[in-house]
């Protein structure tokens, strides 16, 4: 049986052509599909020949709806995805001025180790389908309201699955489904670097945003093991590149730390790092986990790390703190609905 959500509209032209029907029969399946049909019987434009063979070759896949939380203080919804296996997944829905904003999983897990993130806490178990991550947005739509942005920030490393993830994009942006235009779609990337390299290649158009949280190897290597590997010299070479290609603007992450990561010289540090290049910084207050303990930094630190950047000439925002009473940050509400189900 064939998971027909998996396909761009190429394969699926291809699909209908190798079963015996014209290719316009795709573009009809498709927009049903993303209508939130996943039953052939209701596609009443297809013959009910075709309806029957569809039905017996090949299916629709549908996650569901495991959990559900929503911020008392800010309407940030956070959702648990029942997978077909059983596997668990996150997704995350936020309200902007500017519309809904859709924070999804790509893989079960991450194996990138994060000192600061539950999402590797227990490694990776697999891979997310682009029918997968899909459903995650088209479930957000249906259900939160309509959405216009969709980061893929969630549980695991986009670019640890570069091939579905570019099969997401691709799908998620033909204006016969959801239509999300490819400059409100943004991968953050812990810095795969070769992956970095191969995505601007792609022509994509997408926003690209780099975890980088230290602006020293020695305090990323501790913070991220994937620094060992890709160091930030590295790292940096390959944003260049990135911006060259496309000029388009990289986005920095950097999670403060109390204590670890939020002093004035990391700030100065971070400013002649970035210094000359088209980015941004997205100072990102961090959330709590138990199981790690890292603390957020005092909101005069905050200020202060960010004024410094703002007088070396790097544009920078604090991230909002959203949904911190719904364990939004990633992993989080994974972990502890896992446990309960454990008992």
């Amino acid at each position: 049986m064939v998971d027909l959500k998996n396909m761009t509209i190429d394969e699926l032209e291809k699909f209908f052509v190798d079963i015996g029907e014209t290719k316009y029969r795709a573009k009809q399946v498709f927009q049903w599909i993303y209508r939130g049909v996943t039953n052939f019987e209701e596609m009443t434009d297809l013959k009910k020949e075709l309806r029957k063979k569809l039905n017996s070759i090949a299916y629709i896949s549908s996650l569901k709806i495991a959990q559900k939380l929503v911020s008392d203080a800010d309407e940030t919804a956070k959702y648990l995805f029942l997978l077909d296996d059983e596997n668990i997944v996150e997704g995350v829905a936020i309200k902007y001025s500017y519309g809904n904003t859709s924070c999804i999983s790509t893989q079960v897990g991450c194996n990138m180790k994060c000192s600061f993130c539950a999402s590797g806490i227990g490694g990776k178990v697999r891979n997310l389908k682009a029918s997968e991550m899909i459903d995650e947005v088209l479930i957000m739509d249906n259900d939160y309201g309509k959405i216009s942005n969709i980061v893929l920030m969630g549980s695991g490393e986009p670019f640890d699955n570069y091939e579905e993830v570019m099969k997401f994009i691709k799908i998620v942006n033909n204006p016969f489904g959801m239509g999300v235009g490819i400059r409100h779609i943004t991968i953050s990337t812990c810095g795969i670097v070769p992956k970095i390299y191969d995505f601007a290649n792609e022509g994509l158009g997408v926003n690209l945003s780099i975890s980088l949280h230290a602006p020293t190897d020695d305090l990323r290597t501790q913070l991220m093991p994937i620094n060992k590997v890709y160091p930030i010299k590295d790292l940096i070479k390959a944003c260049k590149y990135y911006i060259d290609k496309t000029h388009r603007r990289v986005t920095f992450e950097y999670s403060l730390i109390k204590d670890v990561n939020d002093n004035y010289e990391m700030s100065v540090k971070l400013s002649k790092l970035l210094r000359g290049l088209l980015c941004h910084v997205n100072l990102i207050p961090i959330n709590y986990v138990d199981e790690i303990g890292y603390k957020k930094a005092d909101n005069e630190k905050i200020i202060a790390f960010k004024n410094t950047l703002e007088k070396n000439g790097i544009t920078c925002t604090v991230r909002r703190e959203l949904g911190s009473d719904i364990n939004a940050a990633c992993g989080q509400l994974r972990r502890k609905y896992l446990a309960g189900r454990v008992k």
